[in-house]
């Protein structure tokens, strides 16, 4: 871990990143791509330092809208324990009146229950959880240092109870390893069961680029031996790696998630996600 200041913190679309790198481990990890120009190792994780500072100052000045975190480190990487900064950032949100949706794979945003319950009630929160495997061995495999989709399902299944809209984001599903009828049907029960407002699923697949492929690579070699040679074969350099399952699974999907009324447009769900509501319930500022 190490320490930086920067200039601001919220993009144009009011999306933050407290944290760069990560230290889930989850072998297909797009964030380590070249692309981001990320000068440290990946897991020597960058603090913002001032972050909540410029935050505060930047909630002043905007309009009530959603913020969003996570689209490029998990907001809730062990770190996040001991300093708190996303647990802060929900205070000002709370305080400000804004609402609030992030991307995670951890229980550690159950610490924060009562936060999220509070932003809900003044405007609106979008919980966003991540599954990819319904087997817990082959989640510890593929992402293993976060908690298994077991207990990812239970964390949905909390929020389902404090009504607080959930959304999944089904991938990647890696071809020759979880692209099955059995993990994508297992995957939609759960997320029926958990009451899941919308599933992203772009595709049945995944994306490599320079940076992050090596890395999936070096772990196809650790833990699944000769099916890099069958990647290689078959996908090239390609940045787009679809599962040969992608038309029967992809079809399946859409079927039954529109059978249960669960969004299934991405577009759809993106746009539910940043629509900012008109409450008129008041509650005590922090």
């Amino acid at each position: 871990m190490h320490y930086t200041n920067t200039k601001s913190i919220l993009s144009s679309k009011n999306r933050m990143n407290i944290y760069r790198g990560c230290s889930h481990g989850c072998i297909y990890c797009d964030s380590r791509s070249n692309v981001y120009n990320m000068n440290h190792d990946f897991e020597d994780i960058e603090v913002k330092e001032n972050a909540l500072l410029l935050l505060k100052k930047e909630l002043i000045k905007r309009h009530k809208t959603m913020i969003g975190t996570g689209a490029m480190t998990d907001p809730y990487i062990p770190l996040e324990k001991n300093l708190k900064y996303i647990r802060k950032s929900l205070e000002l949100i709370y305080k400000y009146g804004f609402g609030f949706s992030c991307i995670t794979k951890s229980d550690l945003i159950l610490r924060d229950l009562d936060l999220l319950k509070k932003i809900n009630e003044k405007s609106k929160v979008v919980v966003q959880m991540t599954l990819t495997t319904a087997d817990d061995e082959l989640c510890k495999i593929l992402e293993p240092n976060v908690c298994t989709t077991s207990k990812r399902i239970e964390v949905l299944k909390r929020f389902q109870e404090e009504d607080i809209q959930t959304v999944v984001w089904l991938c990647p599903i890696l071809p020759y390893i979880n692209d099955t009828y059995e993990n994508i049907d297992s995957i939609l029960d759960s997320c029926i069961d958990a009451g899941v407002s919308g599933i992203v699923c772009f595709e049945i697949g995944l994306t490599l680029r320079e940076g992050n492929r090596g890395y999936f690579y070096k772990k196809l070699d650790q833990h699944f031996p000769g099916l890099k040679e069958k990647y290689v074969r078959e996908f090239g350099d390609s940045y787009s790696l679809p599962s040969p399952n992608n038309d029967e699974l992809m079809s399946h999907f859409l079927n039954k998630t529109k059978k249960h009324g669960i969004l299934n447009n991405t577009w759809e769900i993106f746009e539910f996600m940043s629509d900012f509501p008109q409450k008129t319930v008041q509650s005590r500022l922090i």
